[in-house]
């Protein structure tokens, strides 16, 4: 299975793009925005393809060309304003459905927010609060597609090195999660064809994660 990584230069697209080429059954591409960011993935052996999210869906489409699965991962980051926000976490992620459809894909795999519930918005704290809301309406989005399509929900990432044992659920409590367990859990759950359709939630926990995707 070849898997377009969307934000693959980003904390999780990176450990998933490893993980992905150590995997015998997978295969990666990276979508980036600058050439600089290429010789990572090439040292990795991946392909890469260079597109902004902000531009047209024409040009996602024609990366996504030749790919089985899409995952996004790609995120504005803390450091911007809620104009990048929606034009990465909502407009971006979107683009990134049509793509996958134009360009006759079915799997997607999208990586959300722990929380991105009505309720969620308006209890978020005013600076966070754009972002729950690009989230929830890209998730919305994703569920009216035809994508044969998960949602994954993240606790609080950190930069800890992962575990492998995680907590998966429809719904967890609030904890931690290492970037490179979540890119573990992608990983799981491209192989598992029994999570389509379905989303959960991934923190730390005491199962392994090959078993607790399973359980899905």
């Amino acid at each position: 299975m070849k898997v377009l990584v969307v934000g693959a230069n980003g904390q999780i697209g990176k450990h998933l793009v490893k993980q992905i080429q150590d995997h015998e059954d997978l295969e990666a591409r990276a979508l980036i925005r600058k050439e600089e960011q290429a010789s990572y993935f090439h040292d990795l052996g991946a392909e890469t393809a260079i597109v902004d999210l902000e531009g047209e869906v024409a040009a996602i489409a024609k990366a996504t060309e030749g790919v089985d699965a899409v995952v996004f991962t790609a995120g504005s980051g803390p450091n911007t304003g809620a104009d990048k926000t929606l034009m990465i976490d909502l407009d971006g992620a979107v683009k990134t459905m049509e793509a996958a459809e134009q360009a006759g894909v079915k799997r997607y795999v999208m990586i959300s927010s722990y929380d991105t519930t009505r309720e969620a918005i308006q209890s978020a704290p005013e600076s966070f609060a754009p972002y729950v809301v690009a989230k929830h309406y890209a998730d919305e989005w994703l569920r009216g597609t035809n994508l044969d399509h998960t949602i994954i929900h993240p606790g609080r990432l950190t930069n800890d090195e992962g575990t492998g044992q995680v907590a998966v659920a429809p719904q967890v409590d609030r904890g931690d999660v290492p970037r490179e367990d979540v890119a573990r859990v992608i990983v799981e759950t491209l192989a598992n064809d029994s999570t389509i359709g379905k989303e959960y939630q991934v923190i730390s926990g005491d199962q392994s994660v090959a078993d607790a995707v399973k359980a899905q």
